[in-house]
């Protein structure tokens, strides 16, 4: 999983972000709730968030070089 985004574009990497975005939201809600079977999901979740922006910035700040 951790490799697995590496070889996506720009705007898949975009839509991706937002679904882990929303999962780890629910995640969120649940484990006030108190009904989480793995509560270290939520650090695998953060940590694939911040991997998938890392990423994100790296495309950008390709397009601008290329721009330049």
């Amino acid at each position: 999983m951790k490799n697995s985004f590496k070889n996506l574009s720009l705007p898949e990497l975009k839509v991706k972000r937002e679904e882990i975005k929303k999962k780890y939201m629910e995640f969120r809600f649940k484990i006030v709730i108190g009904h989480v079977d793995n509560p270290l999901q939520r650090r695998t979740m953060r940590r694939q968030i911040a991997r998938l922006n890392t990423l994100i910035r790296e495309h950008e700040i390709a397009e601008q070089k290329a721009a330049k």
